[in-house]
């Protein structure tokens, strides 16, 4: 069965990226992220209403760090401290070797290229690192852009689940992606 250790915090860097752990200086990035309504539009979870809200939301990633059962980094440019955005690996199923990969970027930063270059980042460590067999992420259906993104970094439609969730009154669906280690 797969098993993680993040022990030292690995930091991945890419052409023009550092991803890197994230810590509580993050706290005024994060809570602006996580109450953007349009940044949250497709992310089925309460909005943040405070600074307590997202550092809460830090503590959660960094103790599944340090439990070995989940990871996310910050995403910023080189030389810059400044936080653009989330991106990790959740619902790990370790007896399947499968892992969700999932991502936010603030609002400033889309449609710079940043999010495909930390997915392809991530999934190559992922395969290589953490010994993942097939990555897999999910998003609602109406959210072309990360469907975008997804098909650039080459993962396959896999299914498309109706009313699959249920979130705040509605039912949702949810679509699946994948990619499959080469």
């Amino acid at each position: 069965m797969l098993e993680f250790n993040f022990t030292p915090f690995p930091v991945i860097e890419t052409e023009r990226l550092i991803l890197d752990r994230l810590n509580e200086t993050d706290v005024k990035e994060v809570f602006e992220m996580r109450s953007d309504a349009e940044i949250m539009k497709y992310i089925p979870r309460p909005l943040a209403k405070n600074h307590e809200d997202a550092l809460a939301h830090i503590n959660t990633i960094n103790e599944n760090i340090d439990k070995n059962i989940g990871i996310n980094w910050a995403i910023r440019l080189k030389g810059d401290p400044k936080l653009l955005g989330i991106i990790g690996f959740y619902r790990t199923q370790f007896e399947n070797y499968r892992s969700e990969i999932g991502y936010m970027l603030n609002s400033d930063s889309h449609g710079k290229g940043i999010v495909p270059e930390a997915v392809n980042a991530l999934t190559n460590y992922g395969f290589k690192e953490l010994k993942l067999h097939s990555i897999e992420a999910v998003i609602d259906p109406e959210n072309y852009a990360s469907e975008k993104v997804l098909q650039k970094c080459g993962f396959v439609k896999e299914a498309h689940l109706k009313e699959s969730e249920f979130w705040e009154g509605k039912f949702l669906d949810k679509v699946i992606y994948s990619l499959l280690e080469k």
